[in-house]
């Protein structure tokens, strides 16, 4: 029963690290208990299901907001809402229950330290790439100063790897472990010596943001569209003239709930030509693109101060239930009121502005490092992040993602400028500060500074190398572990309560 609540602990310890609690300070010791949990555990069956137990509570305490987006704009109803959520977060459960079956192994060699946080990072970066991302552990690190300088070098991953460095020398040290296993905690002083983030600088170059505040519910008419589209270039119209001394470069508009058809709307496409021209300013909007084959793309498109579309970018990767419903789940509605699915594009696009590049990335691809980089890896000196959170609610779901754009910004040493639709929308500067935000559910706008920057970080050069490094050193690390048994036939030594081999 002791293991039982350890491992429930650790997860209790992860939620409130993050959004809406926010207490940092719990991430280089919220995975402790499981750990000290998994050392004493020496059944693999029951350290899985420990692990599965606290990965099921925490996916479903952290993204608690899955079920409102579900029941009110999927209409699948209250009591649905909780069930899908409660599947989900079975299903993302099995990430942890995976690393604590063999962690186990790792925490009983003195190699532990450094083996278990590869095995954690090693495990965590595949979220993405099976089926959803959210909430790395490092983004709990985006306000540690000294800790963030590994996010140009690393990624987030370079973080996760540290507190989970010290996650487990804490839970050793409890197991009255020998104290030579806990030198490899030695090399955390020498981050001190890295490279400092970038420091507040002001903006050299200006923006507007504009957060419209559209109704998340609106049943859209051809007269109600046009109405919106007039008072949305209306409002960017007067944004463009409060500074008439320093004019913005760049109007952005977000990731809009409404059927804006840029390339199919003769009407909307003279009306955003002539707005740019009017301002004398790039203007980035979101839009709905079709293809030939009538295949649905969410887009975001750049007009030229001349009036001239430059670029589109296709949003490549999708929100399931957001912009497409995943097989087998057809019941449920998908939250976006454009009609069928949404296909995903197949490319980054970065535009040209004059004599600079710029890069668009959409909602949820925020948490995709490896993605997000390719914008700056290609030469995109400025980024910009549209979104919609009006599916989020009045949830923390909102900070959430703002923490995730703000690592982005960290790891690549870009300036990014983040347009909502009500919320939240702000500047975020390349050490991942928050330079100033809008207001909830207002519709407003946002004269921000932002500066072009051409040089390139390791993390954007080289992408996820760390994380591979670490499964490289987590399979040597559980070989190793497995020798002495094959070489012997006997079995390897075990940890008892008291840390004792």
């Amino acid at each position: 029963m002791l293991n039982w609540f350890l491992a429930l602990l650790s997860a209790a310890l992860l939620i409130l690290t993050f959004p809406r609690f926010h207490i940092t300070w719990f991430a280089p010791v919220a995975l402790t208990p499981l750990l000290v949990a998994a050392a004493k555990e020496l059944r693999p069956r029951r350290r899985f299901l420990l692990g599965w137990a606290a990965g099921t509570v925490f996916w479903f305490g952290v993204c608690y907001w899955i079920q409102y987006t579900l029941a009110f704009y999927g209409g699948v109803g209250e009591l649905l809402g909780w069930l899908l959520l409660l599947l989900f977060a079975v299903v993302k459960g099995l990430h942890l229950a995976v690393f604590t079956l063999l962690a186990g192994i790792l925490m009983r060699r003195w190699w532990a330290v450094p083996a278990v946080a590869a095995l954690w990072v090693a495990i965590e970066a595949t979220h993405g790439s099976l089926g959803f991302a959210w909430l790395a552990l490092g983004n709990a690190g985006i306000e540690m100063g000294v800790p963030l300088r590994l996010a140009p070098i690393t990624g987030v991953w370079g973080l996760s790897f540290l507190f989970m460095m010290m996650a487990t020398g804490l839970a050793l040290a409890a197991l009255r472990r020998p104290r030579p296993e806990l030198l490899w905690l030695l090399v955390l002083p020498f981050l001190a010596f890295l490279p400092p983030m970038p420091p507040p600088l002001r903006g050299q170059n200006t923006a507007v943001l504009l957060q419209p505040n559209v109704s998340e519910t609106e049943q859209w008419t051809e007269e109600s569209v046009h109405r919106e589209e007039d008072q949305l270039a209306a409002l960017t119209e007067r944004s463009e003239r409060i500074e008439a001394s320093k004019p913005p470069v760049i109007a952005v508009w977000p990731e809009i709930p409404a059927p804006f058809y840029y390339y199919d709307d003769q009407r909307y496409r003279k009306q955003m030509d002539t707005l740019a021209r009017t301002t004398h300013a790039y203007l980035l909007i979101g839009d709905v693109a079709h293809d030939p084959d009538g295949r649905l793309y969410n887009s975001a498109t750049l007009i030229s101060p001349e009036g001239i579309p430059i670029s589109r970018y296709d949003k490549v990767n999708l929100v399931p239930f957001g912009e497409f419903v995943p097989w087998p789940f057809g019941f449920a509605n998908k939250i976006s009121t454009e009609v069928g699915d949404f296909s995903p594009g197949h490319q980054v696009v970065v535009s040209s502005a004059g004599q600079h590049k710029i890069g668009t990335f959409i909602c949820y691809e925020s948490v995709f490092p490896n993605f997000v980089r390719q914008f700056a890896r290609s030469g995109a000196e400025v980024l910009f992040n549209i979104s919609n959170d009006g599916w989020f609610g009045n949830s923390a779901a909102r900070q959430q993602h703002l923490t995730i754009v703000r690592m982005r910004a960290a790891e690549n040493n870009r300036w990014i400028l983040r347009s909502t639709n009500d919320g939240i929308t702000g500047t975020i500067d390349p050490a991942g500060r928050v330079r100033g935000t809008l207001p909830l559910y207002t519709q407003a706008t946002s004269y921000t500074g932002f500066n072009y920057i051409a040089e390139q970080t390791f993390y954007t050069r080289h992408g996820d190398w760390f994380p591979w490094l670490c499964a490289f050193l987590a399979v040597a690390g559980l070989i190793a572990a497995s020798y002495p048994k094959k070489l012997s036939g006997k079995p390897a030594p075990a940890v008892n309560a008291e840390g004792l081999g």
